[in-house]
């Protein structure tokens, strides 16, 4: 379950991820509502419930009964709504700076959510998401500049966040109680410089979660599947296994 980003898909997200951990399991990297090439129903569509529903469905389409759920940032926030809802349908958890329990949100997030298309205005989202100077380059920010403007997709994402923001933060969360009550396996994995999600976030979560281990990554930000790619990759495929 790919973040929230502009011009943000599975592909985006898993790239480097999918095919290291294809030999071994069975993988599905959907879009989202409103994200990369899924449809963009409106605003009415947008949210926790209704991405979770689409997640659902997906599997009852597949005929897919139990998954492993791997969630990043707001993918993650998705990956606990479905675990606490349909927990028979869910095996194992991997959260990587996971949204799902409140915070105050960050400089960084505010900079993501209110992203305007300019070459420069996603140069300075994708400076936020990376620890390393140079894993960002002037292609890559004009790759996703133009897949944030393809038709429908900048309105679609502006109508998901606007100001004030705070009030997104809150709609992704999971009560603590349903947190406390979560049978499933969890692995929560944070890079410690993550300006976007800070932090505080996963050791909340590691503090509610009963079976709960918590990996963090240091000189990563808020894409270890990028910066620290082997070492998240074969995190999560022994903890699947």
């Amino acid at each position: 379950m790919h973040g929230s980003g502009p011009g943000v898909s599975a592909y985006a997200n898993w790239r480097l991820v999918v095919p290291e951990l294809a030999g071994r399991f069975r993988v599905l990297a959907p879009d989202m509502a409103g994200f990369g090439h899924s449809e963009r129903p409106g605003p009415a569509a947008y949210g926790l419930e209704a991405w979770s529903a689409q997640l659902v469905g997906l599997l009852d389409a597949l005929g897919v009964a139990r998954a492993h759920i791997v969630g990043n940032s707001f993918g993650g926030a998705i990956a606990l709504h479905v675990a606490a809802h349909h927990p028979e349908r869910v095996g194992k958890l991997v959260l990587m700076g996971s949204m799902g329990v409140p915070f105050p949100i960050t400089e960084g997030l505010e900079r993501v959510w209110g992203y305007t298309p300019s070459v420069a205005n996603m140069r300075a989202v994708l400076d936020v998401f990376a620890y390393s100077p140079g894993l960002v380059g002037d292609d890559l920010a004009r790759v996703r500049h133009e897949a944030s403007v393809r038709p429908g997709v900048q309105e679609a994402f502006a109508s998901m966040f606007p100001a004030p923001r705070q009030r997104w933060v809150e709609a992704m969360t999971t009560p603590d109680d349903l947190l406390r009550a979560l049978p499933h396996r969890v692995l929560l994995v944070h890079g410690r410089e993550d300006r976007v999600i800070p932090l505080e976030t996963s050791l909340r979560l590691a503090t509610l979660i009963e079976r709960a281990d918590l990996l963090v990554f240091s000189h990563c930000g808020h894409w270890s599947m990028i910066e620290r790619n082997a070492d998240f990759t074969r995190a999560v495929r022994d903890f699947l296994s």
